[in-house]
């Protein structure tokens, strides 16, 4: 995982947990111990788990309708809380990271929505009917999000409060640092910092079922819906801000841009966390290490 070339980026950090034990941590790059790692899109996982705890708490029903205001008098008041999470809403979005004129990413992120990220993805049209189509879009995790906002109530800080004391605190994570809009949204597409080892106290939780250490955070059931294919072709398979690996369907995992990866592999009990910077084009290499990781352990 550290052995990469220069085209296939760096390995700013690597951990391991095993049986419930981290069982190894190596840092480089200039990276050490306690130094906050980009989540990026693995904040859409997290973002599932906290509607998770909503569903649990009885104050979300997924398959309701979407309480959006933007969307009450046309056709968009059908999408459903499930298909905003399974990325099949029908919504306009273009996720390109590159193409600053092409993207909906990007101002959403860094200039025009980055006020109310939420509102601006909420405004985009109707392209297809909901649930006919999948599509990658971080704008339907920040409508979520601003959903999350509206039912936990007080802004940012009734937020902030809801992470910490429902799902942060009781499984043990201490540095996990969302950021908000200023609008009070979780940014849950792409913005939280978290250590290595906080990060594989995530995957844990999902490893482990949703339970920790005898508290019920999200359901069993919410773990599999998470790991239930919405979407699935040669390279990868979609569930619902998870994804799995088409020849290893068991495995699920985190990702996020540039290689970020929380990787649960049941099998073998294990979690592996990997914090860098690799091009989309070069992540088979990072997958090549995984493999090998797995097969050793």
């Amino acid at each position: 995982m550290f052995d990469l070339n220069e085209a296939q980026g760096v390995t700013y950090a690597l951990a391991i947990v095993q049986g419930g034990e981290l069982v190894y941590e190596r840092y480089d790059a200039g990276s050490r111990s306690g130094v906050l790692q980009y989540s990026w899109s693995m904040g859409k996982s997290i973002t599932q788990a906290l509607v998770g705890i909503l569903v649990r708490q009885g104050k979300l029903d997924i398959y309701e309708p979407a309480q959006v205001p933007e969307w009450q008098n046309d056709a968009r008041r059908e999408i459903t809380l499930d298909q905003l999470l399974r990325m099949s809403s029908g919504l306009e979005f273009n996720e390109d990271y590159v193409d600053g004129q092409a993207s909906d990413v990007i101002p959403m992120l860094q200039y025009e929505g980055r006020h109310d990220t939420g509102a601006f993805a909420a405004n985009k049209p109707l392209l297809h009917k909901p649930g006919t189509q999948w599509s990658y879009s971080s704008g339907t995790t920040n409508i979520i999000c601003r959903i999350l906002k509206e039912v936990v109530g007080d802004g940012a800080s009734g937020m902030l409060r809801f992470m910490n004391d429902e799902l942060f605190e009781p499984i043990g994570i201490k540095t996990a640092t969302p950021k908000f809009d200023t609008s009070g949204t979780f940014i849950g597409s792409s913005f939280l910092f978290a250590t290595p080892r906080d990060f594989a106290r995530f995957g844990l939780l999902y490893l482990r079922g949703g339970t920790w250490d005898g508290t019920e955070i999200v359901t069993p059931d919410w773990v599999d819906y998470a790991r239930t294919v919405t979407y699935l072709d040669e390279t990868q398979a979609y569930g619902a801000q998870w994804w799995m690996k088409p020849d290893q369907t068991e495995w699920f995992y985190s990702s996020g841009y540039d290689g970020q990866r929380i990787l649960c592999v049941p099998e073998k009990d294990l979690v592996l966390v990997r914090c860098g910077r690799t091009p989309a084009e070069e992540i088979d290499y990072v997958w090549e290490r995984f493999n090998g990781l797995v097969d050793v352990l």
